[in-house]
């Protein structure tokens, strides 16, 4: 049987980065596997299927980050199970999850087929590149059954310290969406519809690839079939730490879909633009997201076995490292945005309106190197309410009125783009306060004992 990593002994700064690495490489993949649609198409297509991938992959990418905040609920609760030496619950905890996931893959796979067209009517997509919007978000909210289905083997693998695991299933379904893209869209010539397809069939074959990997490798507890029944205890809990996160992060991409419409209105070009950096930014922001996952896991095992004080040391190690790294990026991208943005489009005002809009990212990757580990070590904490509020404070009273203002006095994208570093300042500030004060209550309740 398989060994959980243990995350409560010994050294800190090289058992999370050792953690954090497959977590970062998975993003990676996964940042590849949504960036891949719009290279090809960006290759092989026109202007309309750059933009049409760009809004659907949005709407796509709204689904899948809510689908994730809420499995962070399971992460943390079997990271704290762990932490408290209770393997056996923690198997339940698991069965449970499978017939929460299970609703929730049913409910939103379905939804999103039949509100594809309001959607994309929402999203302001381009008349050029509408109809093209709907069939990417049809077939793609066909799939989302799978969505859901890797997304949760990676929650509990990343619970129990497997960092590994999820980085096997998303270079599974990488792979396959690569070949996938290049035979449809680029042989086929079938664009738009093409990558849809792609992506579909290769998070298909993963989750089963996936589970045939998982039986041979086998999990570092017992679970049995009788565990895979609904607990209400368990599905509470797991509502109660994922569903804050998960609506956090609903609204925060809402914001994100916003913005996306205040630019559609501008242009074709501005629109293509903006898709082109979005996926740009995906890479950009993978350090960052792969501190905040793994902080979430470092973090909760070590509130579970009631040491607070290595949870803190931990938060100190992720945002120095992370930082470092986001020094590169931002000079990086700042400086050389046009090349990094060639990479997705032949087309020289594309280029051009990505590279303007990336600068604002650019200086993003410096403050995201504090609010990821600090949003990380709160969902660890099990805090996941204040990080609910946080982030709709930033999205909703910083970056959406913003973009909003500066949209009516300029059209162009580095400006309206600057209200993403402005909202993330504030987000800092406020985890800042909040740290200060956990940690103070904290002090004070061991006075008292």
């Amino acid at each position: 049987m398989k060994q959980t990593q243990d995350f409560t002994q010994g050294r800190i700064f090289a058992p999370l980065v050792k953690f954090a690495l497959p977590v970062l490489l998975a993003l990676f993949l996964q940042t590849t596997y949504g960036a891949v649609d719009l290279l090809v198409v960006g290759w092989f297509g026109t202007p309309a299927d750059v933009s049409a991938v760009s809004t659907g992959s949005q709407i796509m990418h709204t689904i899948t980050v809510v689908i994730t905040g809420l499995a962070m609920g399971l992460t943390v609760l079997v990271g704290r199970k762990i932490g408290e030496g209770e393997k056996r619950e923690a198997g339940k905890i698991i069965g449970s999850g499978f017939c929460l996931f299970a609703v929730v893959a049913v409910v939103v796979s379905v939804a999103t087929v039949f509100l594809a067209s309001p959607l994309s009517n929402v999203m302001h997509a381009p008349e050029q590149a509408f109809s093209q919007t709907v069939s990417y978000v049809v077939i793609c909210g066909a799939g989302t059954v799978f969505i859901v289905a890797y997304n949760l083997v990676g929650s509990i693998f990343r619970g129990i310290g497997d960092s590994k695991m999820p980085l096997i299933t998303v270079a599974i379904a990488c792979g396959l969406n690569i070949v996938g893209d290049l035979v449809l869209c680029g042989g086929f010539g079938l664009g738009t519809v093409g990558a849809a397809i792609a992506t579909v069939f290769a998070q298909a074959v993963s989750v089963f690839l996936s589970v045939l990997i998982i039986k041979k490798r086998g999990l570092p507890f017992v679970f049995r079939r009788k565990d895979i029944r609904p607990d209400r205890k368990y599905i509470s809990r797991m509502l109660v730490l994922g569903a804050p996160i998960a609506l956090q992060d609903l609204l925060v991409s809402i914001s994100f879909l916003v913005i996306t419409a205040i630019i559609n209105e501008i242009g074709l070009i501005e629109s293509a633009g903006l898709g082109v950096a979005q996926k740009m930014c995906g890479f950009l922001m993978l350090v960052s997201s792969s501190y905040m996952q793994s902080m979430s896991a470092f973090v909760a095992q070590n509130i579970g076995a009631q040491k607070p004080e290595r949870a803190r040391k931990a938060l100190l190690c992720g945002i120095v490292s992370s930082l470092v790294v986001g020094v590169v990026i931002w000079y990086c991208t700042f400086f050389h945005g046009e090349i990094l943005a060639g990479i997705f489009s032949k087309d020289a005002p594309v280029i051009s309106a990505a590279a303007d809009y990336m600068k604002a990212y650019a200086i993003d990757c410096l403050f995201t190197s504090f609010l990821f580990c600090f949003i990380g070590y709160f969902n660890g904490c099990g805090n996941t309410v204040f990080v609910m509020i946080q982030g709709l404070i930033g999205a909703f009273g910083v970056r959406v009125p913003i973009s909003w203002i500066v949209s009516k006095y300029t059209t162009r994208l580095f400006h309206i783009g600057l209200a993403t570093p402005a909202s993330t300042v504030i987000q800092i500030i406020l985890c800042g306060i909040f740290l200060t004060i956990t940690v103070k209550k904290y002090k004070r309740s061991k006075t008292q004992i």
